[in-house]
């Protein structure tokens, strides 16, 4: 483990907690997770291992919100490995094209999206408020998988921010769930997707497994209490975390984009 004081440890632990609940209810818990390892590491630290360690720990509490999600929300795994495949998938073709584009003008176009996709939400007060109304179709799952699986796992290889919030919007929207069973839906996916970048994180050295350990217990518990308050709040709840999750990760791209 990089020589990083206990006050640092401490304060990148409380991260990962935070981002564990957030990212577990509604999703985007990388939105702090990762510039608080950015920060915490020690100065020349190579930015992959920050990468890379974020990946080992998200995967953990994903996994735990995802458990314990399965146990209580009605989830289609089969559906949702699908999608996850296909995420898989079409994240390795967005890295593939990210080594050789610069993103930095896709970003006001995902703001821009963003910013409808909050103005629908605040002026659609039943989106995904809903129980679902039964079976997806089979017309629905390949919608599915084509559009939350290849095209949002392009995304997430090309750029990345904020793909757990467009995988919930996105599974509420095609496959018909309410808020709750869509973040329980995407849990799933995104174990998934995490699952083949740490194997190519691992493969390539740029993981501090000692330190990811340590901030993966605490993200699990976020995780997994993350995922008991959604049950317990219900899609209202989600619905406001939701909205401000988008308006964070707007401004993040904006201060990206145009401050930093």
């Amino acid at each position: 483990m990089p020589d990083i004081s206990l006050t640092t440890v401490v304060l990148l632990c409380l991260a990962a907690l935070a981002a564990g609940w957030i990212d577990a209810v509604v999703g985007g818990g990388g939105l702090l997770l990762l510039p608080a390892l950015l920060l915490g590491l020690p100065a020349g630290t190579p930015a992959a291992h920050a990468l890379g360690t974020n990946k080992a720990v998200a995967i953990v509490g994903t996994t735990g919100a995802a458990v314990t999600y399965a146990r209580k929300a009605p989830v289609d795994v089969r559906t949702a490995v699908r999608i996850g495949l296909a995420a898989l998938a079409g994240s390795s073709g967005g890295a593939f094209f990210a080594a050789g584009m610069s993103t930095e003008a896709l970003k006001p176009v995902i703001m821009v999206v963003l910013l409808a996709v909050a103005a629908f939400v605040i002026l659609r007060p039943a989106f995904g408020t809903a129980p679902a109304t039964g079976p997806a179709t089979r017309r629905q799952i390949l919608t599915a998988i084509g559009l939350a699986g290849v095209g949002i796992g392009f995304y997430d290889g090309l750029i990345g921010p904020g793909t757990g919030t467009f995988l919930v919007l996105a599974l509420t929207a095609l496959l018909h769930l309410d808020l709750v069973t869509a973040s329980a839906t995407a849990k799933i996916v995104n174990c998934c997707t995490n699952a083949g970048a740490l194997a190519t994180f691992a493969w390539q050295g740029a993981v501090l497994w000692q330190l990811a350990a340590l901030m993966a217990v605490f993200n699990l518990a976020g995780g997994m209490f993350g995922a008991r308050t959604a049950l317990k709040k219900g899609s209202g709840f989600v619905r406001v975390v939701l909205l401000t999750v988008v308006f964070a990760l707007v401004a993040n791209l904006a201060w990206e984009q145009w401050v930093a």
